[in-house]
């Protein structure tokens, strides 16, 4: 049962709120200015404003009363609806409400002539993007259309806009962008990245190396996946790697969310992770898969797809792992190779298709020797092999120097 909170309490409790509010800007104080914003967070400061604004009815007259918060009107009412609204789990109104603040915020936000309040509007989008993802799981829950986080990003390209200008204000930027990312990812509408990331990389205002290294690792993070999804793999490559080189030691899980997306990546080009890594970031859905490689067994990194195709094609790299059947061949061509050239090293390079079919079968695959024939061909074409048919005899025969490439040069696709 909640303690009795007398009129005089609950009035008082408002007026430290609202004048943490005014000192904040007064004192262009980011950082506090942006605790006072974080409606998602259930701090105490504002659950106890919460519970003050359901006692004390008429909170508005208290802001209308003086100078020194009326001229906060527009974003303090919102903010103080949202609040309560939120605590009573009326998640679509407290959106609701906290986008006319936000957008309040905004007109301020532009008046203002430094950057210090970046670290306040950092919280708002923040907070937005939240709050529209939990209002449409409120919204889904009662058979209503969840459209808040589209009208989440729509206010974010609002707020990029606002930034994207000559000055200190423009370093905020890239934060806003990685929210978007967010935002059309859970959308699944990821082509409306393309505009803000041409925007980032084109602008003649922006300069990359100047925005905060937090902001950088996300923003490589999802044009990595995006480059994932549109199977560029060197690029993939460069920009995972760049996000896992400059991601903080501690944070841990976002190691591990980047390793999730490079790994595939880095498969594709020959480049195996370590046992302990797999270990210590909990991506064990890999072992197999690399065993498999290793291996050249066909049949077991077929296994490992199926075993776990949903968590792999809820990431989008189900697509780029399957691609590495080819690898398997490859790595399987080569065991009969080295096996060969222990028996006859002067007849190594001849490998009988007959012998290549009778592998498959052992690892539990049936193919006829025009079928391993189109394998190899495929093989020597993408230059994951060299080499050429003798076709009367049935026999691929291996060039002598370096019959197989380094796959480091570029991805096999």
């Amino acid at each position: 049962m909640a303690a009795y909170l007398s009129m005089g309490e609950a009035h008082w409790r408002i007026t430290e709120y609202l004048n943490r509010f005014a000192d904040a800007v007064s004192y262009q104080d980011g950082k506090s200015l942006g605790r006072l914003l974080t409606i998602s967070s259930d701090s105490p400061v504002l659950l106890s404003l919460a519970d003050a604004l359901n006692t004390f009815q008429d909170s508005n007259r208290v802001i209308r009363q003086s100078d020194k918060y009326s001229q906060y009107e527009d974003i303090l009412v919102p903010i103080f609806r949202a609040l309560q609204s939120y605590c009573l789990k009326n998640l679509a109104e407290s959106y609701i409400a906290f986008e006319k603040a936000s957008n309040a915020f905004i007109q301020e936000f532009r008046n203002w002539d430094s950057a210090w309040a970046l670290e306040a509007l950092y919280v708002l989008t923040y907070e937005i993007r939240i709050l529209a993802e939990r209002a449409d799981v409120e919204l889904a829950s009662m058979g209503k259309s969840p459209e808040k986080l589209k009208g989440a990003g729509s206010f974010l390209m609002k707020v990029f806009g606002v930034l994207a200008v000559k000055g200190p204000k423009r370093v905020g930027a890239l934060y806003v962008t990685c929210q978007l990312f967010k935002t059309y990812f859970k959308l699944g509408t990821v082509h409306l990245c393309r505009s803000v990331i041409r925007s980032i990389e084109t602008a003649k205002i922006f300069d990359f190396e100047e925005f905060p290294e937090r902001d950088k690792v996300t923003y490589m993070y999802y044009t990595g996946r995006l480059e994932v999804y549109n199977e560029n793999l060197q690029a993939a490559d460069q920009k995972l790697s760049y996000a896992l080189a400059h991601c903080h030691a501690n944070k841990e899980e976002n190691i591990r969310m980047i390793l999730k997306f490079l790994i595939p990546v880095k498969l594709s080009i020959g480049i195996f992770p370590k046992a302990i890594l797999l270990e210590k970031f909990h991506l064990d859905e890999y072992s197999d898969i690399v065993l498999a490689l290793k291996r050249g067994d066909l049949h077991l990194l077929r296994q490992a797809l199926q075993e776990h195709d949903d968590r792999f094609l809820r990431s989008g790299v189900y697509l780029v792992l399957e691609k590495l059947e080819l690898q398997v061949y490859r790595r399987l061509v080569k065991k009969i190779y080295i096996i060969q050239k222990q028996k006859d090293p002067n007849k190594a390079h001849q490998i009988k298709l007959d012998v290549i079919v009778k592998a498959l079968k052992w690892l539990q695959f049936n193919m006829d020797v025009d079928e391993v024939e189109c394998i190899m061909s495929i093989l020597i074409y993408r230059n994951l092999m060299k080499g050429y048919f003798a076709h009367k005899n049935k026999v691929v025969v291996l060039s002598k120097q370096d019959p197989f490439p380094k796959l480091s040069t570029r991805p096999v696709s």
